[in-house]
């Protein structure tokens, strides 16, 4: 089990409205909104690196409203 952390920066007023769709997606474990560089944080889980990366990752990323995006693959 592959387990992330992905970092979302959103348009302005956004992240309230996208943190349902963001906890919603499959194989994201949580989600919250954080202040900071990142407007939301979601950790999600996977088989495989590729499961995390291309599934989870690009469906975050393709949310209208989605400006940027970070992943964090979890090496312990």
């Amino acid at each position: 089990m592959v387990r992330s952390f992905i970092m979302l920066q959103t348009t302005a007023g956004k992240s309230t409205a996208l943190l349902e769709d963001i906890a919603g997606t499959a194989g994201v474990e949580e989600a919250h909104v954080v202040a900071g560089e990142y407007d939301i944080i979601a950790e999600a889980t996977g088989e495989e690196v590729y499961d995390v990366i291309h599934r989870v990752a690009t469906s975050l990323r393709d949310l209208d409203g989605v400006v940027d995006t970070r992943t964090y693959i979890c090496l312990e």
